[in-house]
């Protein structure tokens, strides 16, 4: 095991669950002073025990990113906690799927971009905001490979709001690349998490699908995202600057 992490703070948001509680785990192993954010407690309390049991530092913070101040305070309660942040990952994310552009839902539409896009801004404005003060650090934000990289119908909304993630990612990466913050995107695809079943899909059934829509044949392992979203975050990927890391088994190459 390496110890890339030893003594850096690291904050995941959407850690309650999937590929966050995974990437929050993936941190601790590495030495990483934990985090873990999300709407419900039970859940992101969970994580937190999950990694101290695995003989990792974590703490539970209750955060909702579609609120500017809930992620200011998010941040203050990290560097508060453990004396500062050197790795964000904006992980926090929600589907709705299932309806053309013509008649997309208003509502979900405004749940999509309030929470899968301008969620991302508000962590990511208070992530920097410390950091830039405070000698630099590293953010990775979790895009998806729909929207950015391939477009499958009756997905309109969720492709939009994802690849306005991996926009921003370029754009903010640039920003404030000067200020010693490193920016940069994963983009899974279909992976270990309950976000990739379809409705009604059995876990199963979807290693039946991938076979078929999947080079690799399968989804990837929650393992694997992570591993991907801690090489963006170490000393190793120095150089990455602005660049969308797809992990789909090929779908979109």
């Amino acid at each position: 095991m390496t110890a890339r992490f030893t003594g850096r703070v690291v904050l995941v948001t959407g850690a309650g669950s999937g590929l966050g509680r995974e990437t929050a785990r993936a941190f601790a192993a590495e030495g990483g002073r934990v985090v873990v954010a999300g709407r419900t407690a039970a859940t992101v309390g969970e994580t937190a025990a999950l990694i101290r049991s695995e003989g990792g530092t974590a703490t539970a913070v209750t955060a909702d990113v579609t609120d500017p101040e809930s992620t200011r305070a998010l941040v203050r309660r990290t560097v508060e906690t453990y004396g500062g942040l050197d790795v964000a990952v904006n992980n926090a994310g929600i589907f709705r799927g299932g309806h053309s552009a013509a008649d997309f839902p208003l509502d979900d539409w405004r749940a999509l971009l309030d929470t899968n896009v301008t969620g991302v801004l508000h962590a990511l404005q208070a992530e920097v905001a410390h950091m830039r003060a405070h000698g630099g650090g590293a953010i990775v934000n979790v895009s998806s490979n729909l929207g950015p990289h391939v477009r499958l119908p009756g997905l309109f909304g969720y492709q939009v709001s994802k690849a306005a993630v991996s926009a921003l990612t370029r754009a903010a990466a640039l920003d404030h690349i000067g200020d010693g913050v490193r920016i940069n995107a994963v983009s899974p695809g279909a992976a270990e998490s309950a976000m990739s079943l379809l409705p009604g899909e059995t876990e199963a059934g979807r290693e039946v699908r991938m076979k078929e829509q999947s080079p690799l044949g399968r989804i990837s392992s929650a393992a694997e995202v992570a591993a991907a979203v801690l090489y963006l975050a170490s000393d190793a990927a120095g150089s990455t600057v602005g660049t969308d890391l797809v992990v789909d088994g090929g779908v979109s190459a």
